[in-house]
């Protein structure tokens, strides 16, 4: 049962965090999510900045390391590979909620806050794209398993990084932001699909 729970907390982080991209213009009607990163919006100093980090990065992120424990423990008789595989996915997932703890300093692009929030977002990514390959090889959980890690950890630092370009930069974050949440909430549905079909491994209780 609290593996079950866990494996829904992807769902309400998504909410959360698609609930908090609704309102950023709220306050701050210059903001585009076309041109501007979504940190933008989290900037120290403008209305309600504490708040939409918590709700669009804290709050998701520590959600979705939770959830983690849950798709460890489908993992079952799994090897080493995906259980490392787990934990870089989780702490990928701390790292995206650590972009909102860190919020950016507006007038100071080398402050502190600011160099962590970049460390912060840079991790967020570089641990994802191993967890996925790891995850894809030794999880056992299906050809779809496997196939939503592979596309997930090519094209989400694709999009973070490699994309954007001018104008594309808000829109190419934010469908890397989109395939990270929905990897999360595909994941959780295909483990438990797969531990729960006929001749699946046991798998640890939480």
């Amino acid at each position: 049962m609290k593996s079950a729970f866990k494996m829904a907390t992807p769902a309400a982080a998504l909410f959360l965090f698609a609930g908090g991209i609704a309102l950023a213009r709220s306050g701050v009607p210059e903001f585009s999510h076309y041109v501007h990163p979504l940190a933008l919006r989290g900037t120290a100093g403008l209305p309600q900045a504490a708040l939409f980090n918590v709700i669009v990065f804290v709050l998701p992120g520590l959600l979705l390391a939770w959830a983690g424990q849950g798709l460890r423990s489908t993992l079952g008789v799994a090897g080493w590979s995906a259980r490392v595989g787990i934990v870089l996915v989780q702490l990928s997932a701390l790292a995206f909620a650590a972009q909102g703890v860190f919020p950016l300093d507006p007038g100071d692009a080398d402050a502190s806050t600011s160099r962590l929030h970049a460390l912060a977002w840079m991790l967020w990514w570089i641990a994802f794209v191993p967890g996925m390959l790891l995850l894809a090889l030794g999880a056992r959980r299906g050809r779809l398993f496997a196939l939503a890690c592979v596309v997930a950890g090519l094209l989400v630092p694709w999009l973070a990084v490699f994309a954007p370009i001018g104008a594309w930069v808000g829109v190419a974050q934010r469908l890397a932001f989109g395939l990270w949440f929905g990897w999360w909430n595909v994941a959780g549905w295909l483990s438990r699909v797969s531990a729960s079909s006929p001749g699946s491994s046991p798998t640890a209780r939480t």
